[in-house]
């Protein structure tokens, strides 16, 4: 199958100040924080229910709204980036995601849903300023990996909430429980302000300063087909993937039997199966090159396994489904974030608004798909017809595949 452009990877000149290895563990640090608190309250979702006597749909506002923002100040992120710098994007959104560390205070539901939303912005500016940090302090060939080292320490924070937090909440209660996930973000804030540093300029690109992008070059990056193609991958993905991590263990509770912390622990194996899928993802287009395969593979995954996580009762279905999906839905992500690096003519300020423009159209699908789970449950009493939806946007990964070398290599116009 042909090669998607490696065009990074044979550019030989980039930082090689030994102090990126830093940088690279405090963002590794982030991530992981970043994962323990993005879904840490699907599994006590019935609780919250219980407690503050709402709906689904609005319990589900405690997922959902921090994607919102996140997808709201995604790609005005990647703008402000291009303008203030990665760094300084990077310490901001740190601080607002440690927000989230004062749950146990929150008065009411209200309180809640405004630490939900600084949390979500401050994941709009970690992740868009990720990709310009990336491309700042490390070599190019170094950049696919930590791009899935990165992501993997998302996936083993998901999976680290989702499987303990209905634990944690019998303990402690579920506001405390929150709290403590909370705690890394604060922890991780406190070091990445004491030990993060500017890029030493080491290289061309290094000692480009921050530069802002006019409106048409902001354009010419957002429209192009390969862009398009990702954009469309990953918000379709992502649809299915949370709609099933935020209402699976209520789900397994309500409709299977189950208890909430074994729903969450059998939930909770599709974020830590990532972690080696991702890995995985990582190593193969570092030996082998970006290639569509990459998302085709994890795309029949995805249309494969999905509709067994909830349309099967039997046990053995449910967890081989649920581990097939979660390679699947992270094997094709370090391709999908290396992939713009690759296109001609990228620097760190249009990466930022690259990876801003997947962030926001990405929190929207994210945003939407549990509200929708929620008020069909609310309306027509069955998970089911939300859960078959957001499946079939899943599709969206296998026809970027199929579509991309097309996207990269255009058949020129006749007459050319």
């Amino acid at each position: 199958m042909q090669a998607l452009p490696n065009k990074a990877s044979d550019n030989p000149e980039q930082n090689s100040n030994q102090y990126r290895f830093v940088i690279g563990g405090l963002v590794l640090l982030c991530h992981l924080a970043l994962g323990m608190n993005l879904f840490s309250a699907s599994p006590v979702l019935p609780l919250i229910i219980d407690e503050y006597a709402i709906s689904r749909s609005a319990a589900g506002l405690m997922v959902t709204l921090a994607l919102f923002f996140a997808a709201v100040f995604g790609l005005p992120g990647g703008v402000i980036i291009s303008r203030i710098g990665a760094q300084r994007a990077f310490t901001i959104g740190y601080w607002l995601m440690a927000l989230i560390a004062l749950s146990p205070l929150a008065p009411n539901f209200i309180s809640l849903l405004a630490l939900r939303l600084a949390f979500g912005v401050g994941t709009a500016f970690l992740l868009t300023a990720t990709g310009p940090l990336m491309m700042q302090w490390f070599k190019p060939r170094e950049i696919l990996v930590m791009n899935a080292f990165n992501t993997a320490a998302l996936s083993l924070g998901i999976a680290l909430s989702v499987s303990t937090a209905a634990p944690l909440a019998n303990w402690l209660g579920w506001s405390m429980a929150l709290g403590i996930f909370g705690l890394a973000g604060v922890a991780g804030a406190f070091t990445w302000t004491l030990l993060a540093r500017p890029v030493v300029k080491a290289s061309s690109l290094a000692s480009t300063p921050v530069t802002s992008l006019t409106r048409k070059e902001i354009w010419s990056v957002i429209s192009h087909p390969a862009v398009l193609l990702l954009v469309a991958a990953d918000g379709g993905v992502l649809l299915q993937y949370t709609a099933l991590t935020s209402w699976l263990p209520t789900f397994f509770n309500e409709v299977r039997d189950m208890s909430l912390s074994r729903g969450g622990f059998i939930t909770g194996i599709l974020p830590f199966v990532g972690v080696f899928a991702v890995l995985a993802g990582g190593i193969l287009p570092s030996r082998f090159g970006l290639k569509p395969i990459f998302f085709v593979a994890p795309g029949i995954l995805i249309v494969v396994a999905g509709p067994g996580t909830f349309l099967s009762g039997n046990l053995i279905v449910i967890y081989a489904s649920i581990v097939v999906l979660g390679i699947g839905s992270w094997l094709y992500v370090p391709t999908l974030l290396s992939l713009p690096m690759a296109l001609p003519g990228m620097t760190p300020e249009k990466v930022g608004i690259v990876w801003g423009f997947i962030i926001t159209v990405s929190g929207f699908c994210m945003f939407l798909s549990p509200l929708l789970v929620g008020a069909v449950r609310d309306i027509w009493g069955s998970f089911t017809p939300g859960f078959i939806v957001c499946g079939v946007a899943a599709w969206t990964l296998l026809l970027a595949g199929i579509l991309m070398p097309r996207a990269l290599n255009p058949t020129p116009a006749p007459g050319r």
